[in-house]
């Protein structure tokens, strides 16, 4: 087994060249600037894979390359690794990318001419792009069936919309990973010791809004005899764009549906409405000059070190989970001799990040504020939210696409409960129990249960995640919180060959002529302008296709 970082010097094949250039570009940019639990019948595939060599009749084991959704890199000795390579008799050889970085890491590994063989592809509008750069192989749909029966069977009940997410030109090329939480938009928070300082509630409405950030910049709300507050930074901009009925800020263009048509949100005339209240905002000084480097500094993407350091009052960073405070519901946990209990929750992520530096604070999840013609709405990410893909050099080897199927069922969807929990946290009895009674749920044994990106250190999770309805306590208290409505969600969860051409020049203009317009360097009178320019660089043809495209 071996355990790859990223590599460099390897001379680059003529089908790579042309995207080189564009990987390096973009490596220099980065670094300048779920959980499933599985039920049902099993389905056995017995066939023996033609040609599959292995140990046992002396010839090579399959050398797979594996790409994986990773908040911390996975040993070489991953013990739940070593269990599917001996179980598979394989030899898996994890690439371990930042997730952060991961595109761009992807992209230089592809320059040089090194194509994984299990193909995670992060964002959803990329299959397309990769598609026609060559380094996906077609998936036969019966292949894909016969080997991967229960991901398929599960992807087909509980999401059936998704289904054919994957299709090309009428081939396969990638497995929709559908993530059932993403029913839940991103929280509106607050500091609620903010605003009971200063006597305030959490605003409803955008007016109210305005006096909460204002209050928060020029009030002192920590006390401390210094104007070093602000109202938001770049996270809590969507919310106002919300208000106005879309959301700008995102690593993809997201769409809305107006008047039947799919239209690019940030080229609304509204959006100039919403730019007036953000421009006079920041020329008073209510929002983080520094927004434009956003309130992540590094490390795990879904923390606003602006909140957690006392910086910003309000946000709508990260997921429901990244917020729950001590004491929000009760959950299931095992003390130190083994028992299982129901106790109430402890902190999580920017909560706990935020508490550890000021014990006294405290945190609110508002609902997305209501703007003057009656919108509202925070970001919602996909259901579609990647898609699972195999490499072009995987199916040059007779039968190895035929493994990296077996395999990729077995660690994402085996029938089995007790095997496909283990396939996901680790060993049963040592890293996770079942609540006692029914219904069942996962319980993570001390000390992992406090230990950040666990399943990558002991190398589980390393399959896809599938579209089962999670039952658990976090997401009851979740719905509690009203988080499925109000959600504002792309209406084009894939690319079209012209979107995959320009997503990310486009996404670079518009960014840079927002910031603009915020920090004031650019008239809002020339917001047409921006339009014009915006479609004059392929936006014109990325609209047409969104409404002319059918997957």
């Amino acid at each position: 087994m071996k355990v790859k970082e990223q590599q460099a010097g390897a001379k680059v094949p003529y089908r790579y060249r042309v995207f080189l250039t564009t990987a390096l570009l973009t490596l220099a940019g980065v670094i300048l600037g779920g959980c499933n639990l599985l039920t049902g019948p099993s389905a056995v595939v017995e066939s023996e894979l033609n040609g599959t060599p292995s140990s046992p009749s002396g010839k090579a084991k399959y050398h797979i390359s594996w790409t994986l959704h990773q908040n911390l890199p996975v040993p070489q000795d991953a013990e739940m690794l070593k269990q599917v390579e001996e179980q598979f008799d394989v030899d898996l050889d994890i690439w371990n990318m930042e997730n952060n970085k991961y595109e761009s890491l992807l992209d230089m590994r592809l320059a040089q001419g090194n194509i994984p063989d299990l193909f995670r592809i992060r964002q959803p509008q990329d299959l397309l792009k990769y598609q026609q750069q060559g380094v996906l192989a077609e998936i036969p749909v019966e292949t894909l069936k016969q080997y991967a029966p229960n991901l398929m069977r599960i992807i087909h009940e509980q999401a059936p919309a998704y289904e054919h997410a994957g299709v090309i030109d009428g081939k396969y090329y990638g497995i929709p990973v559908i993530n059932p939480t993403n029913i839940y938009r991103t929280p509106v928070v607050y500091r609620q010791d903010w605003l009971n300082k200063l006597g305030l509630s959490v605003p409803q409405t955008l007016a109210e809004f305005e006096k909460v950030i204002y209050a928060f910049t020029f009030d002192d709300p920590d006390g401390n005899g210094i104007q070093d507050t602000y109202g938001l930074s770049s996270e809590g901009m969507n919310v106002v764009f919300g208000a106005f009925g879309q959301i700008v800020f995102a690593d993809q263009l997201y769409f809305g549906t107006k008047d039947g048509k799919k239209v690019i949100g940030a080229l609304q005339p509204d959006m100039k409405e919403a730019l007036t209240y953000l421009r006079k905002w920041y020329k008073d000084g209510v929002i983080d000059p520094e927004f434009v480097t956003g309130e992540n500094k590094g490390g795990y993407k879904h923390l606003s070190h602006a909140f957690i350091n006392g910086k910003i009052g309000m946000t709508s960073m990260g997921n429901y989970y990244h917020w729950i405070q001590d004491g929000d519901y009760e959950d299931w946990h095992a003390e130190r001799d083994g028992k299982v209990v129901k106790s109430p929750v402890q902190a999580t992520f920017n909560v706990k990040e935020l508490t550890a530096k000021f014990p006294e604070a405290g945190v609110t999840l508002g609902q997305p504020f209501m703007g003057p013609h009656g919108q509202r709405g925070s970001k919602g990410n996909d259901m579609l939210m990647s898609f699972t893909a195999i490499g072009a050099d995987a199916v040059k080897e007779p039968g190895k696409l035929e493994m990296i199927l077996r395999i990729l069922d077995e660690v994402s969807a085996s029938p089995d409960p007790d095997k496909a929990t283990s396939m996901t946290y680790g060993v049963q009895n040592k890293h996770w129990v079942w609540t006692p009674g029914e219904p069942k749920n996962i319980v993570i044994m001390p000390p992992y249960d406090t230990m950040f990106g666990y399943q990558n250190t002991i190398g589980a999770n390393i399959g896809m995640t599938v579209p089962l309805k999670e039952t658990g306590e976090r997401e009851q208290w979740a719905s509690t919180l009203h988080l499925d409505q109000n959600g504002i969600y792309n209406a084009l969860e894939v690319a079209t060959p012209a979107l995959s051409k320009y997503s990310d020049s486009l996404i670079r203009l518009k960014n840079k002529a927002y910031i603009s317009f915020i920090t004031g360097e650019r008239s809002l009178r020339e917001f047409d302008e921006f339009v014009q320019e915006f479609m004059s660089a392929g936006g014109a043809e990325v609209v047409k296709e969104a409404n002319a495209w059918k997957q």
